[in-house]
């Protein structure tokens, strides 16, 4: 019969079996070898296969449907009684090796974006949710494979596909709540399903409207937090120009949230390590203990902290800017003192260069002023930086409208800019970037790979004196664009891969001291010139292949 073309009952199929165990075996040893996700130091292969994932993962849905109907069918047809071999093979082969395609696209999706799936309860659960799928429909396979060769019982073939479904429910359903959110079956359902699933009644949920604004940040409290507001909001400040409330209130934690909190959070914990509360900013991550009291040397919050920008276990990566060397002081001696949650400035004898360093850091605001005429000369003095940022906010809005996605400050409280063109590869060309040199001295990193721009593009970067890093891999760019390059005094690190570079070019860059990542990998420049390179930058990193 065509129906079993693939095996008949004189065929054991030995051989079957083991490929897939073979696959089964590669399944489960994947995320072990592979490690936690580190978005940074995947190529874009692994991303461009991984975003196929959402693609590919209907393949296996559909099939097994189609299965499961043609079982059931089977089951109250009436040829019920009949070999379990009437079935179709090709079906349950297609529908198992589909799971294992997707679900390798789906673990590359997941490794190639480190940052937003790291320590994330639904993307892990997805995970392993899918790889069970996987391996529960490679196993039903071979089941069904023997069954027919040995024409046995399907029951429990049938058992083992039903369970494989199921699981395939579940994995999917965590799928879906990573792109659309997890209430998003739920979010419109009657008040009797809501109950019967546990959840609020949609009329409990209801609360008198105050008349005015719904915003928290503009209806908060003068000394009140505005709910997942920008910035860090003003503390209580005593008579004495002290900030009222603990040290870890006002100052550490204000520090931690702006530069730390945004990739160590609830639903994105990199490293498993969060810092939103003092209790798992102690407890720590995958590595241990966060934060040990009384030994910053043991705490490894501060020591990943202390790390050179461009170590690879640096808190945090290269390219984003961590805390200052005042504010890293300031947190050390914290942690020397005992890293008490409770306890306030006024319970500790300050030393005088920890008092300086607080000095800067400011924590709560200004103190009150004895003279109004004085605070009131202050407010007009900063008017015009808040008119500043204003107006940078306003640019940022209308550029991000024509180029969505792609400019970004670089925290809530900064004013430096992000920029990547990872969304309009071989669409953003010189005159496209042109439209950003209103807002390119605020540039702290700029993502160009894989466009069209050229050195004219280059020379508009001549006015982002903070800018720290540069990927200009497989753009149109030659030697002329390094003569910009060396007028950007806080430059750490380039990225000319396959460009057309050239050993004169390159040599110009022995002059920048602070480089500390080059990649030179398919370029036209020569060992020689990197090796000459290398010996006047010993602390740059040159990167020549993988």
């Amino acid at each position: 019969m065509a129906d079993t073309a693939l095996l008949t009952r004189r065929t054991k199929p030995w051989a079957l079996t083991f490929f897939s165990l073979l696959a089964i075996g590669g399944l489960v040893a994947m995320p072990f070898i592979a490690g936690e996700p580190d978005g940074d130091k995947m190529p874009d292969i692994v991303r461009f296969i991984g975003h196929f994932h959402p693609v590919l993962l209907h393949l296996p849905i559909g099939v097994f449907m189609l299965i499961i109907v043609q079982e059931l069918g089977a089951i109250f047809g009436r040829r019920h009684h009949e070999s379990v071999a009437n079935t179709s093979m090709f079906p349950l082969f297609f529908g198992a090796a589909s799971s294992i395609v997707a679900v390798i696209a789906g673990f590359l999706l997941y490794q190639g974006h480190g940052d937003d799936y790291t320590g994330n309860a639904i993307a892990e659960r997805h995970l392993w949710g899918g790889l069970a799928f996987a391996v529960a429909a490679v196993l039903t396979f071979v089941l069904k494979a023997w069954t027919v060769a040995l024409g046995g019982n399907a029951a429990f073939y049938r058992l083992l596909l039903f369970a494989s479904v199921s699981i395939m429910g579940f994995a999917s359903h965590d799928g879906a709540s990573l792109t659309h959110g997890e209430d998003y079956l739920t979010k419109y359902a009657p008040d009797p399903i809501r109950s019967a699933l546990g959840l609020k009644i949609k009329d409990s949920d209801k609360s008198p409207t105050i008349k005015g604004t719904s915003d928290p940040a503009v209806d908060a409290k003068p000394n009140e937090a505005p709910a997942g507001g920008a910035g860090t909001p003003a503390a209580p400040v005593a008579a004495g120009g002290a900030p009222e409330g603990s040290v870890y209130e006002t100052i550490i934690h204000p520090m931690f949230e702006r530069r730390c909190v945004q990739c160590h959070k609830p639903g994105k914990a990199k490293g498993k390590y969060r810092m939103d509360t003092y209790e798992v900013l102690v407890k720590g991550g995958k590595d241990g203990a966060g934060l040990v009291p009384g030994k910053p040397a043991e705490s490894n919050v501060l020591i990943r902290m202390e790390l050179p920008e461009d170590d690879e276990d640096r808190m945090p990566p290269e390219g984003k800017k961590g805390l200052e060397a005042h504010e890293l002081a300031v947190v050390k001696w914290w942690i020397e003192t005992g890293a008490d949650p409770k306890k306030t400035l006024g319970d500790f004898t300050v030393p005088a260069e920890i008092k300086e360093s607080l000095s800067k850091i400011a924590p709560g605001g200004p103190a009150p002023s004895a003279e109004p005429e004085a605070a009131e000369g202050e407010e007009a003095h900063h008017a015009p930086a808040a008119k500043q940022d204003d107006a940078l906010k306003n640019a940022v809005a209308a550029i991000s409208k024509e180029f969505p996605g792609a400019l970004s400050f670089e925290s809530q409280q900064s004013t430096l800019l992000t920029f990547t063109a990872v969304s309009l590869r071989g669409n953003l060309d010189d005159a496209g970037f042109k439209k950003l040199e209103a807002v390119t001295p605020q540039f702290v990193t700029v993502d160009l790979s894989a466009t069209k721009v050229t050195d004219q593009a280059v020379v508009q970067l001549e006015s982002a004196k903070s800018l720290r890093l540069v990927r200009l891999a497989e753009t149109g760019i030659t030697d002329a664009a390094i003569d910009t390059l060396l007028k950007l005094p806080a430059l750490e690190s380039i990225n000319l891969y396959g460009t057309k570079v050239t050993d004169a070019g390159v040599g110009k860059l022995a002059t920048m001291s602070g480089l500390k990542r080059l990649y030179l990998w398919k370029t036209a420049v020569t060992p020689e010139a990197i090796k000459a390179l290398q010996e006047k930058l010993p602390g740059c990193e040159i990167v020549t292949g993988l």
